[in-house]
């Protein structure tokens, strides 16, 4: 901002002579963030950062992710949303939103007002949505509208990790109270006191809030973040066909894990000789995280290893809080399990862990049950025994619900595991070679925003089961030689930006495949040999220093800078 700039807007007197580059507002920022003693410190820090200049917080983002993204999201979202209601207060100017607040008391017209006033950005409408309900937020629970801070930084995410433009995303949380009895007796607790409605009544609150949003904003792009496990399912079931949607914990965890496993069972089959049909799978967890990747890795195995639907279905033993689930244990089970219930144990019931690793022997073990230490050193030790390079996801996030750490499952296999974990966890130095082995991380990063870019570019009609796969395969694809070389499962981040536009790509190639591409730009890139689809992925990718925000675009959004 020049002289004449702030003179034009009457700001002068009102800061301080000197005139900056964002690069020496960039070094002042980094300074003042790593001052900070807390990882929480540093989320608020970034969340003021974020709505007092957000051209700043995005380059910030952007330029230094490997070090941000666990700042932002996962882990520190996670005690963020635990104590939202104590610091939401700070985290932004007065009267200036963070966020949607949609309630299950609101008619659509209420809800449609709601959106209304919600206009982050003059003249710009919104092409991407994450709602959640609040009732399952990571491993941590039921923590209502505390949860909004998924979808806050799952947004931050699309814009730094494939180009989604700010002011075009919309973060919503649709409180329909809460079943925690502690946030219930809270005083300060900022959302609805009030139990989680029925059955009927949920289903129809999410019909008013999505009727409202799809009218308000016709083609926008909605992704289901968070939701309790049957509704999860139940609600992919219902809108996947109806609406632009996807669900992230299903859908987007399944496509990212599905890479990684591609890549381990690649790395295995080559340096081992072990056939990609010769796999046993067991997922400790059944939630509709679990499930959903158990589907993505089946579809795999029948797509590209010409296995039959029930030879790849025979590949799963899913484990639950009872234990293995079987079609004979005496239990009703929920719907979602039915599919991968064992009916070949003899009558024969396992419920500890260790004892089910004896009977399947299983070459890849992976986590998605939020229980801290699952794996540990006699059931790691133990797969070891079974194989020479065993795989080993431990994928429940935050950290502190991790199955187990890169160093405890280095250390129990003797240093032969394939690993990758849902949340990052620092190197492993091998003792005899120095080696510095990095553990692979399955983050939804890798995925979602290059699925919701694609999404939004082609303008598909839908997203289908199709297009989540080949953005999985796209991502398995996306290593360069040297990082297969290290023995990688995923690419840098520092790459990300250019993986979530090959992500991204796939997803418009099948989209125009399927025919629900309804972009002109798009379809004509494809006719163009010269331009092609990458480049017109990456054309329509923001950028901080490439499309600079004004004060016009609210940079305080309310009127002030």
């Amino acid at each position: 901002m020049d002289q004449n700039r702030r003179q034009k807007l009457g700001l002068t007197g009102l800061l301080p002579a000197q005139i900056e580059t964002i690069d020496i507002q960039k070094s002042r920022a980094m300074r003042m963030l790593r001052s900070k003693s807390t990882m929480l410190e540093k989320y608020v820090f970034m969340a003021q950062l974020r709505t007092t200049n957000i051209n700043l917080f995005y380059k910030i983002v952007i330029e230094e992710l490997e070090e941000l993204a666990p700042v932002i999201y996962t882990p520190t979202v996670g005690t963020a949303c635990l104590e939202y209601s104590t610091i939401y207060p700070f985290l932004a100017p007065p009267g200036v939103p963070d966020g949607l607040y949609l309630n299950k008391t609101d008619s659509v017209d209420a809800m449609s007002q709601s959106i209304s006033n919600y206009v982050p950005v003059e003249g710009y409408k919104p092409e991407i949505a994450v709602i959640s309900d609040g009732s399952r937020i990571l491993g941590l629970g039921d923590l209502g509208v505390n949860g909004i801070g998924i979808p806050i930084g799952k947004l931050q995410l699309y814009v730094a990790g494939a180009g989604i433009d700010p002011r075009r995303t919309l973060p919503v949380i649709l409180d329909m109270g809460t079943n925690n009895e502690r946030l219930l007796n809270d005083e300060l607790y900022i959302g609805l006191r009030e139990k989680r409605p029925d059955e009927e009544e949920f289903y129809r609150t999410v019909d008013n809030a999505l009727n409202a949003l799809c009218t308000a904003y016709p083609g926008i792009l909605i992704q289901f973040e968070d939701w309790s496990t049957e509704h999860a399912f139940e609600l992919l079931e219902k809108y996947q066909n109806k609406i632009l949607c996807f669900n992230d914990d299903i859908q987007g965890t399944g496509a990212v894990i599905l890479s990684g496993v591609i890549n381990a069972i690649r790395k295995v089959q080559k340096e081992n000789d072990v056939s990609p049909t010769d796999h046993r799978i067991v997922f400790y967890g059944a939630g509709s995280a679990a499930i959903g990747v158990a589907r993505q890795i089946q579809g795999y195995f029948q797509t590209e290893h010409d296995m039959t639907e029930e030879e790849a279905r025979r590949a799963f033993w899913i484990v639950d809080s009872k234990g293995l689930i079987t079609t004979t244990r005496g239990d009703k089970l929920a719907q979602h399990k039915v599919y991968y219930a064992r009916d070949d144990t003899e009558g024969q019931q396992y419920k500890e862990l260790q004892d089910i690793v004896d009977y399947v022997k299983p070459t890849i073990l992976i986590g998605l049950s939020s229980i801290p230490g699952a794996f540990n050193n006699e059931v790691l030790s133990r797969l070891a025994e079974f194989n020479k390079q065993p795989i080993v996801f431990s994928l429940s996030n935050p950290a502190t619900q991790a199955e187990c750490s890169f160093r405890q499952a280095m250390e129990a296999t003797k240093e032969t595991v394939i690993f990758a974990s849902g949340t990052a966890f620092p190197p492993y130095t091998i003792q005899s070679t120095n080696e510095i082995k990095y553990p692979g991380q399955g983050n939804n990063m890798y995925i979602f925003p290059g699925l919701g870019l694609g999404g939004v570019v082609s303008k598909t009609k839908f997203i289908t089961n199709t297009m989540i796969y080949e953005a999985a395969k796209a991502l398995a694809n996306s290593l360069t030689e040297d990082e297969i070389a290290q023995g990688w499962l995923y690419p840098s981040l520092k790459r990300i930006r250019e993986v979530s536009a090959k992500v991204a790509t796939a997803v418009c190639e099948q989209a125009i495949r399927e025919k629900l591409a309804t972009s002109k730009e798009l379809l004509e890139a494809n006719r163009n040999k010269n331009e092609g689809i990458l480049s017109f992925v990456k054309a329509n990718m923001w950028s901080p220093d490439n499309t600079a925000l004004t004060e016009q675009d609210g940079i305080v959004r309310n009127g002030k800078l």
